[in-house]
């Protein structure tokens, strides 16, 4: 109302307000520099502007709105029909905007420059799109970004440096895709990034995972790694991954313990619940504490892995001696990171360790079994080098008879037509033997029996007075004749070699 005054007042050329004429020029003057009049003239029309709010939300927008805001904090272009964000999508540089609203869109493409002019971003949200690859370098240059939301597209391939640089992201959701490949270069050590706190890939095509590598993470990425509803294969060590994650409170398989599914490996058709694994399929072995096993005089480093970083940590001993951080002496020392380190290990050292960790959000316990052996790792490594060398002898034992019983050339071997017929003219005809083979026609009608008669002269001293001869003079030159000639070695290549069932005639 005053305002309105001072205007009719200059117009009317009135005085009536109590202000000078240079008072009503003056104050025009600041006026037309007012931020509100610029704001309200660069709202576009089919958006709604609230302080750093540009709203243009359900307006079914094929192209974003040109003039914007510079001052543009939050933008909401969720349910329209945008297609693309092309690197030019704006011409304003919004070096305020921080929350960048594209749901519920058609997008399928994003140009890797679409994000030059907002390096500021820490909120992205891609959801519910069309979207189908993620290129290499796709989110180059949001050094800031802290939430990227992808989940709900049809998104199957990822290039492993797609979200390279984005050093700050904590949260990435990539669920409800086409996802076969597990992304492990998010996860794994040198790759990883390094803010990186929570990763859910959960209802894609994923079937296998790389379980070694997940066990060794830490436990605070394991609490919000979303891995359920993928058509995992069954196995143990699945099993055994899913359910220390359980035991151990893990957000990610605490919140969705009956979502968790695998694919039998003799019947790819059937999918059972993860959980019941154990008790009617296979006979997987059961969760252990975890336990560590050293030698005497050794050293040992105990990390209390917590669901959650910068927790407050102190260390109880088996004598139930309270450790915090900056204890130190020669035996044991407490890492600012909380870390418990153990030095000149002795026999009495062996027992339960206990890390209680304390945050503003929840408490956390983790017991630690440590067995020492009453061997130097020096003896240890001596036995093993004794028992790895009677193993190797006994290896080559078994070669070696191996190679004798299969490998020797045979010594029996078969003699030539030639050297059975010479051996056979050299034979008396008094060591012939008569042999009879059978032998049957194609038409399989009776046998005929091949006979040979040979007629031996007695000698002298067979014969008895008068030239008779002596009783059983015969059968015993026949066991004589029998005695003295040598048996041949058989012919492997004959075919009409003696039978036990032929007879001799004599």
């Amino acid at each position: 109302m005053w305002l309105s005054c001072l205007l009719e007042s200059h117009l009317t050329k009135g005085y009536h307000c109590g202000v000078s004429h240079l008072s009503v020029l003056l104050l025009m003057t600041v006026c037309a520099n007012c931020p509100l009049s610029v704001s309200s003239l660069n709202c576009h029309s089919d958006c709604i502007c609230a302080s750093n709010i540009v709203s243009c939300s359900k307006k079914e927008l094929v192209n974003i709105p040109k003039s914007l805001p510079e001052y543009t904090a939050v933008l909401d272009l969720s349910y329209n029909s945008l297609t693309r964000l092309r690197a030019e999508w704006t011409t304003v540089h919004l070096f305020r905007l921080h929350t960048l609203l594209l749901s519920h869109n058609g997008l399928f493409f994003t140009s890797e420059e679409a994000f030059r002019e907002v390096p500021h971003l820490k909120y992205l949200d891609l959801s519910s799109n069309k979207l189908k690859a993620l290129e290499e370098l796709h989110f180059h240059g949001l050094e800031e970004l802290e939430v990227l939301l992808l989940y709900n597209n049809q998104i199957s391939q990822i290039d492993r440096t797609a979200f390279e640089g984005l050093d700050s992201l904590k949260k990435l959701y990539l669920s409800q895709n086409l996802i076969t490949r597990f992304p492990q270069e998010l996860v794994k050590e040198n790759t990883r990034l390094p803010a990186l706190e929570l990763l859910d890939v959960s209802s894609n095509r994923i079937k296998s995972l790389p379980v070694q590598e997940l066990n060794s993470l830490p436990a605070y990425l394991k609490n919000g790694l979303y891995i359920h509803n993928n058509p995992l294969s069954c196995h143990c060590n699945l099993y055994l991954m899913v359910t220390q994650w359980y035991a151990r409170q893990f957000s990610s398989a605490v919140d969705f313990r009956n979502e968790f599914k695998c694919v039998l490996p003799f019947n790819h058709k059937m999918s059972i619940k993860l959980f019941e694994l154990q008790e009617d399929y296979m006979n997987c072995s059961t969760i252990i504490d975890s336990e560590v096993e050293a030698f005497l005089e050794g050293t040992l480093t105990f990390h209390c892995d917590t669901r959650l970083r910068n927790m407050t940590k102190v260390w109880v001993t088996p004598d139930n001696e309270t450790i915090q951080t900056g204890h130190n002496n020669r035996s044991l020392k407490v890492f600012p990171n909380g870390s418990l380190w153990l030095g000149n290990l002795r026999l009495e050292d062996s027992g339960t360790y206990t890390c209680l960790a304390t945050s503003s959000q929840f408490n956390e316990t983790i017991h630690v079994q440590l067995k020492v052996h009453n061997s130097t790792v020096s003896a240890a490594h001596e036995t093993l080098n004794t028992a790895y060398t009677t193993l190797v002898g006994c290896v080559a034992s078994v070669i070696l008879v191996l190679i004798y019983l299969y490998l020797t050339p045979c010594h029996c071997r078969c003699r030539s037509k030639a050297e059975k017929q010479r051996s056979q003219q050299e034979e008396s005809i008094h060591s012939s033997m008569l042999s009879a083979a059978s032998t049957h026609d194609i038409s399989g009608d009776k046998a005929a029996m091949d006979r040979r008669v040979a007629f031996i002269e007695p000698s002298k001293d067979m014969q008895g007075q008068n030239g008779k001869l002596k009783p059983n003079a015969v059968e015993e030159f026949e066991d004589k004749r029998l005695l003295t000639v040598p048996r041949k070695k058989s012919d492997c290549g004959s075919v009409g070699s003696v039978s036990s069932d032929s007879p001799i005639v004599v």
